[in-house]
């Protein structure tokens, strides 16, 4: 029997981690993804770095309404051709792989994508883009991550393009979003559109293929904000999704 809940998909991370007396490797996402996607009516299914999928994502595509990629550490440059900046760090080429895969097929069946923060550049990068790879460098500043860790006072604008998907998903033009990256999109990718803006320097921060029902990457961290309505609106795809998969 198939569960109520639309299903959506969430990648996880690898990092070494601390509980009780353990210290060890860990698939790692932080409870604010999870939350968000229960809060909306989501049910949300942990995807972590899997050879098997590289190869073969539709044993979890097939399982799935919707597919978020979420925030982490940085995606190997190799990914996308370049050599590594002395800032980029902490990559993990088996999460960036199976992300990949998975991103590309979510895409060729129409399956609804959300990529957040990191989420946004792997989708960029899925479909052939490139990235900066330090900020800083770029706009001489690092008002995107202001605080290294925490989202207190990462608040800036974005301004989002009239009638795009990341407009009307947010419910807004002007959009206040919570910030914390130190990289970003270069090249864009294969059939992607920059729909989103930061108003401090007109970094691009919402990216979308319009021919898809639902394919959207965005810069900032809807997850770490209570009032933001982008992962809710993803869940209302993802229902309307299952709805044609079952009907």
């Amino acid at each position: 029997m198939l569960v109520s809940r639309p299903t959506i998909g969430i990648c996880a991370g690898l990092s070494d981690a601390s509980w009780g007396v353990w210290s060890q490797p860990a698939v790692l996402l932080p409870l604010a993804y999870l939350t968000a996607i229960q809060s909306a009516g989501g049910l949300a299914l942990m995807i972590p770095p899997d050879p098997e999928l590289v190869e073969d994502p539709d044993q979890v595509i097939e399982l799935l309404d919707a597919l978020i990629l979420a925030g982490g550490s940085d995606i190997d440059p190799a990914a996308y051709g370049a050599a590594p900046h002395r800032e980029t760090r902490d990559t993990v080429p088996a999460r960036d792989d199976g992300e990949i895969a998975l991103t590309r097929r979510a895409l060729e069946l129409d399956l609804p994508v959300l990529g957040i923060c990191r989420g946004m550049q792997l989708l960029n990068v899925a479909l052939g883009g490139t990235l900066l790879q330090h900020l800083p460098d770029k706009v001489g500043h690092s008002e995107h991550r202001r605080n290294p860790g925490s989202f207190e006072g990462s608040e800036h604008d974005v301004r989002l393009t009239p009638g795009s998907l990341a407009a009307r998903v947010a419910g807004e033009e002007m959009h206040v979003t919570k910030s914390h990256h130190h990289q970003a999109v270069a090249e864009l990718g294969d059939g992607l559109e920059v729909t989103g803006w930061s108003a401090i320097d007109d970094l691009p921060e919402a990216i979308e293929a319009r021919d898809r029902r639902f394919a959207l990457g965005v810069q900032w961290h809807p997850e770490a904000d209570t009032s933001s309505l982008l992962i809710a609106g993803l869940i209302d795809e993802a229902r309307a999704y299952r709805a044609a998969r079952v009907s």
